[in-house]
């Protein structure tokens, strides 16, 4: 197979590669508040109206609106104090014209009240009468039984990762359990003769494993459970016998396939022989990332990632992450997080590839700035002093200094 065949731009590559994808993985209910971050697998609706019970939105009166429509600092309205809304319990009283009850922000209305004035727009005279110095509408200062949440509409749409506030909407309903996506079981392959486990020393020639940390760190990130296949030589059998049995195992797999041209033939001649459609993707046209391979064995998704580390790593968070993604059924992405920046120094690029630089960002008085990190893409220690990725459109020759340019934050 001849090397690069054709060149793809990312996106095309993605989108070809995804939209081959169908295998979601199952469903399993966990409780609520274990599932940050986890990815749900059903909508969830509210059971019942949230607030159940008209509620005091501010500290003040509780009163009838239309007791207060002539009130004015120059000629206030005078209500009789009747009782105090007891915060946690339904007030036993009726607020009657004429009347008003004192009530904390979340206390129940009392029957009768249609309105609360806040104690800022009020003087208490005595403990039966308070002065109200403005008028209110029908509605203020009190939330309306449902206003939030009526029964039955959706919380919480299938498809979307869980954050903070999901979770604390979901326990506000009293939903303590939630069906969320199983997260996808993820083999990892290492691949190639001089690569060997990182707690041995290296001889003359060897490097230790980088990839499969780096990607395991990836999956886990994206919400998937890795599982690391340990190092495989560069033999065509071998590989293709860890790979079947990865992928009998796994629901994705992602091999780093080494960084000569004939270890990646090899690596997408055996994912072809492994089942239908094979190769999908042989070549992006990326820097770092160009000897990118992505297939579908079965309809489970394989990527070949560059051997070297830096490649593999900003690879696996531009295809990797959305398949990961799309396996748990992910339907409402969030935004990526993204800082504008001035360039400190010029960056060249080569017109219709699309570059990926390693920036760290340094704070001016005027907003941000981005260092580019000059780096080899075998040395991962560039990418760890790194606070996000700059990206050089594939449309641009380059970016000179002082340019504004969009940094995803590194996660």
């Amino acid at each position: 197979m001849a090397e690069f065949l054709n060149l793809l731009p990312p996106e095309e590559a993605r989108h070809r590669w995804l939209q081959a994808l169908e295998h979601h993985t199952a469903a399993e209910r966990i409780a609520t508040a274990q599932a940050l971050h986890r990815i749900t697998a059903e909508a969830v609706l509210s059971p019942h109206p949230v607030p159940p019970f008209n509620r005091a939105e501010v500290d003040g009166y509780a009163v009838r609106a239309s007791d207060t429509y002539a009130a004015s600092e120059g000629l206030p309205v005078y209500l009789h104090v009747i009782a105090e809304v007891p915060m946690g319990k339904a007030p036993l009283f009726q607020v009657l014209p004429g009347q008003a009850a004192l009530i904390h922000t979340g206390g129940m209305v009392p029957m009768g009240a249609n309105a609360v004035v806040m104690v800022e727009h009020t003087q208490r005279i005595s403990e039966s009468e308070v002065e109200i110095l403005r008028p209110v509408s029908v509605g203020e200062g009190l939330i309306l039984a449902g206003e939030d949440m009526e029964k039955g509409q959706v919380v919480v749409p299938a498809g979307t990762r869980l954050r903070a506030p999901e979770i604390g909407a979901l326990m506000a309903l009293g939903i303590t359990e939630v069906r969320v996506a199983r997260k996808p079981l993820v083999g990892i392959l290492s691949t190639g003769d001089e690569v060997i486990p990182p707690e041995q020393k290296p001889e003359p020639g060897q490097v230790r494993d980088v990839n499969s940390y780096t990607t395991a760190a990836v999956v886990q990130q994206c919400g998937g459970e890795p599982l690391r296949y340990g190092i495989v030589p560069d033999d065509r059998e071998a590989l293709q016998r860890r790979l079947r049995d990865a992928l009998d195992a796994c629901d994705m797999v992602v091999i780093t396939a080494g960084s000569s041209a004939s270890v990646r033939d090899m690596t997408a001649e055996v994912i072809n022989s492994l089942g239908a459609p094979g190769v999908l993707v042989h070549g992006v046209n990326t820097k770092p990332g160009r000897p990118t391979i992505l297939g579908i064995v079965n309809g489970k998704p394989i990527a070949g990632l560059p051997g070297n580390p830096v490649s593999a790593l900003i690879n696996a968070w531009l295809f990797v992450k959305p398949a990961i993604e799309q396996l748990q059924g992910l339907d409402h992405p969030r935004p990526t997080p993204l800082l504008r920046a001035r360039l400190r120094t010029n960056l060249a690029s080569e017109a219709g590839r699309e570059d990926w630089w390693p920036v760290r960002l340094h704070r001016t008085e005027d907003g941000w700035e981005a260092e580019p990190l000059h780096y080899k893409s075998n040395l991962i220690f560039k990418l760890a002093e790194a606070d996000g990725l700059l990206k050089v459109p594939a449309d641009a020759t380059g970016l000179e200094a002082g340019a504004l340019a969009e940094v995803m934050l590194w996660e």
